[in-house]
């Protein structure tokens, strides 16, 4: 790993709405990713872990702090960042092949066709679905469709994946196959990868480091976690590991206090206005 972290985050803060509406999504979130690391963030649905990806791949921009790619300031979208959402995202009118060949165009356009097809199809191949190259989304089930999707990120040789809640939309025997298919492509791909997850589990399967975010709002990432667990890892075997149980139980123990935290403070914003010297108005 470069002695550099390949991606840096300093007091990022990020909100939306304005004057008495306004609420802050993320305050003073700070996270470093080295090249070719696997990092996880798990959180409560609504925290704010999707504005820290679009906050990355610069679909959005800070309210303040800062963000660091290879050094760089991310000020705009870049094929050096790809990201994965939950939804799809697949043009349904085009095939497996042509919907990872349109991003191979738009990102390789000095490679002559040939090249431009080889390399589609290597990338359908690592996915496991060249047999369903000519398919239409619509021919496909929720998991092959969320393989392309993958395939076409990787298509774009990108320096950082963003993995925004991939297999969120699955059900849970898809989920799991999936799973074991993810982290064979992130062991051969060696790309930097942030995985954000409301999976527990699933992160500790799959990345180096984990970190929980706080409930929000004004949401900050807990400390990270070094899963030193030996890979390839079993998800089945992980269950009598007593260094699995310990790393789970630290990430839930963090989000059950930052999730009572957060009813705290909703009962403190609702509570009844005092008037000098009065009792409550009810």
């Amino acid at each position: 790993m470069s002695s550099a972290p390949q991606l840096v985050l300093k007091g990022v803060c990020k909100g939306y709405g304005e004057g008495a509406q306004r609420t802050e999504v993320l305050h003073g979130l700070d996270l470093s990713v080295e090249r070719g690391e696997l990092v996880a963030i798990v959180g409560f649905s609504g925290a704010g872990k999707s504005t820290i990806v679009s906050l990355i791949a610069g679909l959005l921009r800070a309210d303040s702090g800062s963000i660091h790619f290879d050094g760089k300031p991310v000020r705009a979208p870049g094929p050096e960042r790809a990201v994965v959402f939950q939804s799809y995202s697949l043009l349904p009118w085009l095939s497996v092949f042509d919907n990872v060949r349109l991003a191979v165009d738009q990102v390789f356009p000095q490679l002559s066709s040939a090249q431009r097809r080889e390399h589609t199809e290597r990338h359908v191949a690592l996915v496991n679905l060249s047999h369903a190259r000519d398919k239409k989304p619509a021919e496909l089930s929720g998991g092959m469709r969320q393989r392309v999707a993958l395939a076409r990120a990787l298509a774009m040789e990108p320096e950082l994946l963003l993995l925004d809640e991939p297999l969120g939309a699955l059900d849970a025997l898809t989920r799991a196959t999936l799973q074991e298919e993810l982290a064979r492509i992130c062991r051969v791909s060696g790309k930097t990868i942030l995985l954000i997850t409301n999976d527990g589990d699933e992160g500790i399967l799959l990345a180096d480091r984990i970190a929980a975010l706080d409930a929000g709002p004004s949401a900050k990432l807990g400390p990270f976690i070094d899963i030193d667990i030996e890979r390839p890892r079993d998800r089945k075997a992980l269950n009598h590991d007593p260094r699995f149980k310990a790393i789970r139980g630290e990430v839930i123990e963090y989000l059950m206090a930052s999730g009572k935290k957060r009813k705290e403070r909703a009962r403190t914003r609702v509570a009844p206005p005092l008037h000098a010297n009065r009792e409550p108005v009810v």
